[in-house]
């Protein structure tokens, strides 16, 4: 309703309901302003006075005067337990951030084809739906830090085409990303993986990203071993036009390289990966193993011979005592 210049949206524990569509979720509403939809701390009330005609007007006038493509709606830090059940349909900009939202139905985004931000960020996430982001061809910044993630499944994300900012850092039992969770994302410039719990990052993963320019993976426990050396060989190459953190990326093993930084280890960190016998090892090997052979078989020999001395010697000496 339109209440001193306000447009509010009432929801069922209002009493009431908007002439437009609006998203309620436990208790919470959310009001707009001027083309943009804001969290409001207080109930509003089951009855209000009708608008004047005039004013429905002039609203819809500088609605369509002052309306922008990426319409707001910030229901963040309402305690939400589930995601609002209905939104207006020109939603541009979407935040449930700083909620209690464990999961979210597949399709939720399915009438949503404006939005273009959705900041999900510190909430209780652990999985995404299938097929979520298969109407959000225009979807450009996603905000998933601070949640339950463990894994990015691959194809995560292969129907948002226009996503060029994805932030999954802060997901502490993050520790594994599919080698093609970012398939699809030619568009993507940032992605931040920092503080996790990645040991190691698929360079396949990477390679899908060709507009990549920014990239966070500090504060994980990088395993520093041969496996390494591929990532950071793509780093190395990509540090002139993608700005990275890896210079703080510090290794959390093997021992003898733990809190070193990524980016002082070097082609001779990796020299044991590269290790490759000669055709005189080879020979050395195998002269090593005959002689040894030799060896084993003197050996039983000799124990052979010992053992019936001593056998003969027993006897002998049993038939002087008869």
């Amino acid at each position: 309703m339109w209440e001193r210049g306000v447009w509010k949206a009432v929801g069922a524990e209002g009493g009431g309901s908007s002439e437009g569509s609006t998203g309620r979720g436990n208790g919470s509403e959310c009001v707009a302003r001027e083309g943009g939809w804001f969290a409001h701390p207080e109930p509003a009330p089951a009855l209000r006075r009708a608008p004047h005609p005039a004013l429905l007007l002039l609203r819809d006038v500088e609605a369509v005067a002052k309306r922008q493509p990426s319409n707001a709606v910030d229901c963040s830090g309402q305690r939400l337990a589930a995601v609002p059940p209905e939104l207006p349909l020109d939603t541009g900009n979407l935040s449930l951030a700083h909620n209690r939202i464990a999961r979210i139905p597949p399709g939720y985004l399915a009438c949503y084809g404006e939005l273009r931000v959705l900041d999900l960020r510190n909430n209780s996430l652990a999985e995404l739906p299938a097929g979520l982001f298969a109407a959000a061809g225009r979807l450009a910044q996603l905000d998933l830090s601070y949640n339950n993630f463990s894994h990015v499944a691959a194809d995560a994300f292969a129907e948002a085409r226009a996503l060029r900012r994805l932030d999954l850092s802060h997901n502490p039992g993050l520790r594994r990303v599919h080698p093609h969770a970012f398939r699809g994302l030619a568009q993507l410039r940032d992605l931040d993986l920092s503080h996790g719990a990645l040991g190691a990052l698929s360079l396949e993963a990477l390679e899908a990203l060709p507009a990549l320019v920014s990239l966070q993976i500090g504060g994980n426990p990088w395993v520093c071993g041969c496996t390494m050396e591929p990532l950071l060989k793509w780093l190395r190459s990509r540090v002139q036009r993608c700005s990275s953190d890896s210079q703080v990326a510090e290794c959390r093993a093997p021992p003898e390289v733990a809190g070193a930084p990524l980016f002082s280890l070097t082609e001779e960190s990796f020299k044991a990966c590269h290790l490759t016998l000669t055709l005189d090892d080879y020979l050395f090997i195998a002269f090593v193993g005959f002689v040894v052979s030799i060896a084993s078989v003197a050996t039983n020999f000799l124990l052979g011979i010992t053992a019936n001395c001593c056998h003969r010697w027993s006897k002998a000496s049993e038939d002087e005592e008869i």
